[in-house]
């Protein structure tokens, strides 16, 4: 099947409209992907949204996973005038003494480490912090994101998606700009 045969699914984030590819995660199982990376026009809206949502929950610090969420926590931290964390997927020998949590992420379908670079643990003690991806679909990776923040003695105040997918009722403490389906062959 080539790209332009590919199956879609039409989105509007904050006004901005996207037709997600349908990619197969498990047999019989597909879902939307969103990629916002290279995206500026969907980041910019998205972050102008959440922004506003988010505001109630008084922010300290965003945190987020390596890597396709990261433009998104960057421009959610610009519109929220505070410091942002990235959880990276890799130790390097400079993040000195790393905290860590493990995640599953539906779209690796593999385990993988989280880690918070040693400087960025001073960033979240004491701190209100909001946990941001692109899409919750599982919660793996928002529950590592939790973990470690609990680990730095921050404190989670929100969590903040452009979407959540699957069990709409499992995310109703998440503040998103909308759902997706999981696409299934029954």
């Amino acid at each position: 099947m080539t790209h332009q045969q590919r199956e879609v699914y039409p989105v509007d984030v904050a006004g901005v409209k996207r037709d997600l590819p349908l990619f197969e995660v498990a047999p019989g199982v597909r879902i939307a992907v969103l990629n916002i990376l290279g995206d500026t026009e969907l980041v910019q809206a998205a972050a102008k949204a959440l922004a506003s949502k988010l505001h109630a929950a008084n922010t300290d610090v965003m945190v987020t996973a390596e890597a396709k969420s990261i433009p998104l926590a960057y421009a959610l931290a610009v519109e929220m005038d505070c410091p942002w964390v990235i959880l990276r997927k890799s130790y390097k020998p400079y993040m000195g003494e790393a905290l860590q949590a493990e995640t599953l992420s539906i779209t690796t379908g593999k385990p993988q480490v989280l880690y918070l670079d040693e400087k960025d643990g001073l960033l979240l003690k004491g701190k209100r912090v909001a946990l941001v991806d692109d899409v919750i679909s599982t919660g793996s990776t928002l529950q590592s994101m939790h973990d470690i923040v609990t680990q730095a003695n921050g404190s989670v105040v929100a969590k903040a998606a452009i979407f959540t997918e699957g069990d709409l009722s499992q995310w109703e403490d998440v503040i998103s700009l909308g759902h997706l389906p999981v696409f299934t062959d029954e």
